[in-house]
């Protein structure tokens, strides 16, 4: 074999050999786009919890370009209009929209496009059919109509979720847990709902809460409150929702001072937040009854009234009566109007 032969032959194995090697696969997201009329000249890509993973810059031409190394699942794109996606090491997303026109022109392309093409079509279907408005119209349903309603949304939702034509199993089987978890969330508020219409209806005897800590010393009941409007806050000290209605709260107790009603604030605060729940009433100056409940969320008033969730707003009549299980918020002009209702 000549020299010139064992070269070529050389290089042929060589070539060979490069060609046949497997890429590696990519240990990080490429995320890049084009972003037309745009209105902040970053995204922040966040987890689920909000947690920030990398602030992507915008160039003033709108568009961008950045990798970053995540696990597997569900990301919130923050920018102007929040972007609900998937991402996963290995995808290499381009994403285009126009700010003034969003919901029309924004679309993946790319590795994971697919997946992520579904995701905004599942949050537009969901918005579309099961926004909040409309959940709120839900629950104030009979049941066959409620179970006819949801039936159909849910139905629709895994439709989409069948046609999407995605490949990925793992993903597929995971949002379709994931659609009837959302069922049984909407199914059992419906079912509390119900339970508050029927149970705690207005006119029914509400349940008592007995020797509450008072804050202003000794111990408070309900049946000490007998004889006024009483006004219930259920708070807790780590309740950023419940912080937000004390302005709200104070100015109303101010304005219905010397009147027929008690505004009274219970909070939920565990043991160890004890401490905790006397200074932030000392240093926000809170007024009004200030209680504290026996066993925080296990409290049998709070598992009576039901409340998985804080702030809660009740509103007892005179004799101890319910005038409703979830009264409007301070923050609300509704309550003001219900107060002008009962001629308060």
């Amino acid at each position: 074999m000549t020299i010139i032969k064992k070269v070529i032959y050389v290089l042929a194995i060589a070539m060979t050999a490069i060609a046949c090697k497997k890429e590696a696969p990519k240990n990080y997201v490429t995320l890049s786009g084009k972003i037309t009329n745009q209105s902040s000249d970053s995204i922040v890509v966040r987890t689920r919890m909000y947690e920030k993973i990398k602030t992507i810059r915008i160039n003033p031409n709108g568009s961008f370009s950045d990798t970053l190394n995540v696990e597997p699942g569900d990301y919130l794109l923050d920018y102007s209009n929040p972007i609900f996606s998937y991402l996963k090491n290995g995808y290499d997303l381009h994403l285009t929209f126009d700010t003034e026109n969003f919901n029309e022109t924004i679309t993946f392309k790319g590795t994971g496009a697919e997946i992520n093409n579904y995701m905004l079509k599942s949050r537009m279907l969901m918005s579309e059919k099961l926004n909040n408005k409309i959940l709120e119209d839900l629950y104030d349903l009979d049941q066959k109509t409620f179970d006819q309603k949801l039936n159909s949304a849910m139905a629709e939702l895994h439709e989409l979720l069948e046609n999407s034509q995605i490949l990925d199993t793992a993903f597929v089987s995971q949002k379709a847990k994931s659609l009837e978890q959302m069922r049984k969330r909407i199914t059992k508020n419906f079912n509390e709902r119900v339970y508050l219409r029927t149970v705690l209806g207005k006119g029914k005897p509400s349940p008592k809460f007995t020797d509450y800590e008072n804050y202003a010393g000794g111990t408070t009941s309900l049946d000490d409150l007998k004889g006024k409007y009483v006004y219930i806050d259920v708070w807790a000290t780590w309740c950023g929702p419940c912080k937000a209605e004390i302005p709200f709260l104070k100015k109303i107790e101010k304005t219905y001072h010397g009147k027929n009603i008690e505004f009274v604030s219970i909070s939920i605060d565990k043991e160890k937040d004890y401490q905790a729940w006397k200074k932030m009433v000392a240093d926000k100056e809170l007024k009004g009854v200030q209680l504290i409940a026996d066993n925080a969320w296990n409290s049998e008033f709070i598992k009576e009234y039901r409340i998985l969730g804080i702030p809660r707003f009740i509103l007892i009549d005179p004799q101890g009566n319910i005038v409703t299980p979830d009264a409007p918020r301070p923050s609300n002009p509704k309550l003001i109007d219900l107060f002008n209702e009962l001629k308060i």
